[in-house]
Parts: C-alpha cells; sequence; structure tokens
C-alpha cells in the first residue's frame, strides 16, 4: 500500500485479498513487547530452574582446573585439549538454558503471526533513506507513541524494582559478608522473585501495546469504496474467485430451494435417488418446479416433506425426467402435463377423502 493515498478516503475494512497481501510482504501485525515478555518469562524461567545446574557445570570444572594447576602442561596440543574440555563444559552447562530462551524467542513471534518469508520486506528501498521518510520515522505518530511507551515501562518497571528491592534493602547489605556459596543462593532467590515481578508487569505492557500494534496496523490496510471496486475488476477474472462465487451463490440457491420445499404440493421421487417438488393452485398454466436434487439433496427434500404433510409419490421415469428437463422456478415441459396431472389429480383426490374423513 503506498503511503500517499489520503488517509480519510481509507474508510472500508480491508478485503480478505488486501491482507493476504499484506502478509505476502511481510505487513503483519507485531508488538516487539511481546517477544520481549516471553524472553523475559524464559529468563526467568531459566534461571529459576538452571540456576544450580549451570552454577555447578560452570564452578566444578574450573576449581578442578585451579586444583591441578600444576599439573597442566603448556605445550600446543595439551593446551588446546584443555581448551575444548573447557568449550565441552560451558556447552553442556548452558545449551539448555539458550534453547529455551532461542524457543521462547519463536514461540513470542508465532502467537501474533504464522512464519512469514518475504523477500520484498528485504528489498532496499530508496524511501526508507530519504530525508523526508526519516523525518517521519523520527517524529511520525509511531515514534511518539513508541517514545510515549518506553516512559512508560521505564516508569512501570521502576515502580516495580523500587517495590520489590526497597523492602530487601538491608538484607542486601548483609549480603556482602556472606561467603560466596551463600551469596550466590541468596542473590539467586532474589533475582528470581525480582524478575517475576517484572515479569508480570511486562504482560500488562504487551497485551496493551499489541493491541495497540494491532488497531495501528489494521488502521494501515484499510481501502477506500475505489480501491475496494478496483480490485474486483481484478479479481473477476481469476478462476479461484470465479469459483468461490459460484459457491457462494450455489449455496444460496440450495438454501432459497430448500426454503420453499414446505410450499410444494407434491413430491416425485423415483424413489431414492432423485426427488422433484412441484407446486400448484388453481389458476396456473401449469405446475412450477420449486426444489429438486440427487441423493443427499433428493432425502433431504423428502425429509422436509415429511415434516410439513407433504403428500410423496413414487414414479421412477417421471422423477428422473422432470429432474432432467425442468429448472427451479419453471413450469414443466407441455411434454410432462399429462403425467403430472395425474399426479397432482391422485394428490387431490387423497386430500378430499382426508377431509372427508375428518368431517
Amino acid at each position: 500500500m503506498s503511503d500517499d493515498k489520503d488517509p480519510e478516503s481509507q474508510t472500508e475494512d480491508p478485503t480478505q485479498k488486501r491482507l493476504d497481501d499484506a502478509l505476502e510482504r511481510g505487513d503483519v501485525a507485531k508488538s516487539q513487547e511481546i517477544n520481549t515478555w516471553f524472553m523475559m518469562a524464559g529468563g526467568t524461567l531459566v534461571v529459576s530452574t538452571f540456576s544450580g545446574s549451570v552454577g555447578s557445570g560452570l564452578l566444578t570444572p574450573m576449581r578442578n582446573l585451579l586444583a591441578n594447576a600444576w599439573m597442566i602442561k603448556t605445550d600446543g596440543k595439551a593446551l588446546l585439549v584443555l581448551m575444548q574440555q573447557i568449550e565441552y563444559a560451558v556447552l553442556a552447562a548452558i545449551g539448555v538454558p539458550l534453547l529455551m530462551l532461542v524457543l521462547a524467542a519463536i514461540a513470542g513471534n508465532m502467537l501474533q503471526h504464522r512464519l512469514v518469508w518475504s523477500s520484498e520486506s528485504l528489498t532496499p528501498k530508496l524511501s526508507k533513506i530519504s530525508p523526508g521518510a526519516g523525518f517521519k520515522r523520527i517524529f511520525g505518530k509511531q515514534a511518539a507513541a513508541n517514545f510515549l511507551k518506553g516512559i512508560g515501562k521505564l516508569i512501570a518497571l521502576s515502580v516495580v524494582m523500587t517495590m520489590i528491592l526497597w523492602p530487601e534493602r538491608h538484607r542486601l547489605e548483609a549480603m556482602v559478608r556472606l561467603d560466596p556459596a551463600a551469596m550466590l543462593g541468596a542473590s539467586t532467590s532474589m533475582t528470581i522473585h525480582l524478575l517475576g515481578s517484572v515479569v508480570a508487569a511486562l504482560a500488562i505492557i504487551a497485551i496493551a501495546d499489541y493491541f495497540f500494534q494491532y488497531r495501528t496496523w489494521f488502521q494501515r490496510q484499510k481501502m477506500s469504496l475505489q480501491e475496494i471496486k478496483e480490485e474486483f475488476k481484478q479479481s473477476e477474472g481469476d478462476p479461484h474467485i470465479k469459483g468461490k462465487i459460484r459457491q457462494l451463490r450455489q449455496q444460496r440457491a440450495k438454501k432459497r430451494m430448500m426454503a420453499a420445499v414446505p410450499k410444494a404440493s407434491v413430491i416425485i421421487t423415483n424413489p431414492t435417488h432423485y426427488s422433484v417438488a412441484l407446486s400448484y393452485e388453481r389458476g396456473m398454466s401449469a405446475p412450477i418446479c420449486v426444489a429438486k436434487g440427487v441423493d443427499n439433496l433428493a432425502f433431504k427434500i423428502r425429509e422436509i416433506a415429511r415434516e410439513h404433510d407433504i403428500p410423496i409419490v413414487e414414479n421412477v421415469p417421471l422423477a428422473r425426467a422432470l429432474y432432467a428437463t425442468v429448472e427451479i422456478d419453471q413450469e414443466i415441459p407441455t411434454e410432462h402435463y399429462h403425467a403430472v396431472a395425474e399426479v397432482i389429480g391422485y394428490v387431490m383426490r387423497l386430500k378430499r377423502g382426508f377431509s372427508a374423513g375428518r368431517g
């Protein structure tokens, strides 16, 4: 979507094609705060779950290394082996926590939208390096919103950290006199508490920011009436769009047809595969077909007819012939007048007999 369009004319909700095109361009609703929250939540989980194992996984090899420093050979090959052992120890200690952080970052993106690969978003554009575009990015509405959001985050996190750390100030002062192992345990516990509170505060910020970003993105996708008309003209030649339109028309026609079945005078069947619903009243030049169908649709027509006490007459050749030659809302062909007249006469005699029996 070009940037030179009048925002006031973009009053209509975007079509599905506009949304699909935006997705192909890599233009999606995305909140960086959601990603930040997932990273912070993942980091908190890592600290609370793996702090002990990571610490021991790093400290134990270092202790062994320092304790046996006098045995270490300093020739090139031995030093290379030692470096590899240290690398393996570090990877073993931090590998799983790092993997969890990567998965958290991926989850933050996938929660907002499916994975998108767009070459267009990677293509350099001169408009992005123009002075006017740069000025707009620095002083535009989005920049102002980001600035206010940053201040809000700073204030919120400052309040949370103050609420957590201020009551613990005496404990923090005492921690400096502890031995390293005790200090590590105490600081880890306090860090987890602090991170948990920060994650809770960031959750509120992330949710609010996502709705803001989505609203901004949706407004950017809005279209003018002229754009919708042009898109419709372009899509008229698209076989996929034509198929969709044809399918919708068929569904609507089927719905209207089934709604007309209760108004039928008789249902002619073969008796299982074909059903043709005819309507006739005195004064009409010929009966009219109000519904017809095969297999499941034929069964549905008979089912509705039974619910509304509409007579069902089995006549195999007539049912097939009518299905093949008459369309919905059309009069039956003249060659079937005699056969249909016999059926309708039979139905009317049944109705008169039923009425006389009740009288």
